[in-house]
């Protein structure tokens, strides 16, 4: 792999990686422990993310129960999840909360699968913008002569199918989500 491709694809991995991120906050009907990576606790005086706070775990399919460590923290994860866009009302038990997923309506789901399509579509602009980029370099390279035109062209088409097989990737997550989010 030269250069020019390694970069790309590391680009292009950041571009996946950032999808699939997006992909585990989509609330579906099914019970996640991703959603609650983005909600921040106030816990003596530092913002702590809920999970270096409490165990979290997933009995069952549509339910996450979140256990604090300390459980003087119990109030303040309520607090926060409470205050979050989840959109979810925690049950506690003065020893737990419980967090009750309801299966979303399917007018939800339709605008879900949507958010799914704009995350995907922005993941494949970071592709075709890598594949800018590399595409830039080789042209810089070939117009200072470090780089002769026949393995330029061969350099634009390792690029290109390497942004093919990226696309093709980011397609097949969308269709895997989108088939999660669809499912009643």
């Amino acid at each position: 792999m030269s250069e020019y491709t390694t970069k790309a694809k590391a680009e292009m991995d950041k571009c996946v990686e950032n999808l699939q991120g997006g992909f585990a906050k989509v609330r579906t009907g099914r019970a996640n422990a991703h959603v609650l990576d983005s909600i921040k606790v106030e816990y003596y005086g530092q913002l702590t993310p809920i999970t270096q706070l409490a165990g979290v775990k997933v009995p069952e399919a549509s339910t996450l129960v979140i256990e604090p460590w300390d459980k003087s923290a119990l109030h303040s994860i309520v607090k926060a999840i409470e205050a979050s866009d989840l959109g979810i009302t925690p049950n506690e038990d003065g020893q737990s909360i419980r967090l009750p997923f309801p299966k979303p309506t399917e007018d939800r789901r339709r605008e879900l699968a949507k958010d799914c399509s704009r995350l995907a579509e922005e993941a494949k602009v970071g592709i075709r913008k890598a594949r800018a980029d590399a595409n830039k370099r080789i042209d810089r390279d070939q117009k200072d002569e470090d780089l002769p035109e026949d393995e330029a062209n061969r350099e634009k088409k390792a690029v290109q199918k390497l942004t093919d097989d990226y696309t093709k990737k980011v397609d097949e997550l969308l269709k895997t989500k989108t088939a999660e989010v669809m499912e009643i």
